[in-house]
């Protein structure tokens, strides 16, 4: 037998051995526990079932009064009834912005409102498609650029200041079209996280 073989082979026995020499030593030690020792390890194992008897009791009461409350809201609980968003609407302010004062705008910031069936403004959840179109142009060339902002960077846009609260998005525009002097029109598509509705409104902007 070669001596790497035998090297091998002197290793794997050494190993096993350690391994039944500890698990020996383990079985000999629980078979020789004390009776205090024995009733010390039974009360360390009620205790934890206890505990989890408990855990498991509290959620079931946490569980039981989630279920009254939505008996008590009744049958007519619909997205609707409890969200109510209405419309979406454009803010006045959407437009071209130059952020670096250089003379020209880079920027497309547009401002959007949900709104409910109060006519307030809420922070609801979804997605925006933003296009914008020089209606101006022939067909094909109308459509001079369009934008999409998922949920997750949605939510991180609202936006609120003493004179109104809204998303306020913003988007990189090529420089041809903030040079543009003739009216554009924002499109702004919302899609209702919570009941999969669609709301459509534009807006008409003169770029300054």
């Amino acid at each position: 037998m070669p001596k790497l073989y035998v090297i091998r082979y002197t290793i794997y026995a050494a190993v096993a051995g350690c391994v039944f020499a500890i698990a020996g030593c383990q079985t000999a030690r629980e078979r020789k526990l004390s009776p205090a020792e024995k009733i010390q390890k039974l009360t360390e194992e009620k205790i934890h079932l206890t505990q989890q008897i408990q855990q498991s009791e509290a959620q079931n009461r946490h569980l039981k009064q989630q279920l009254q409350v939505l008996v008590g809201l009744g049958p007519n609980r619909e997205p609707e009834s409890i969200y109510g968003l209405q419309k979406v609407t454009i803010g006045k302010y959407t437009n071209f912005y130059d952020k670096d004062k250089d003379g020209k705008a880079e920027k497309l910031i547009v401002y959007i409102q949900p709104i409910d069936a109060q006519d307030d403004i809420i922070k609801a959840a979804g997605t925006v498609d933003v296009q914008l179109w020089d209606l101006n142009r022939p067909d094909g060339q109308a459509m001079l650029g369009q934008w999409h902002v998922g949920t997750q960077e949605l939510k991180k846009l609202w936006f609120a200041s003493l004179i109104t609260i809204n998303y306020r998005l913003t988007f990189d525009v090529a420089p041809e079209i903030t040079a543009s002097q003739e009216p554009l029109t924002v499109k702004v598509t919302f899609t209702d996280y919570l009941t999969g509705k669609v709301f459509e409104e534009q807006k008409v902007i003169k770029p300054r």
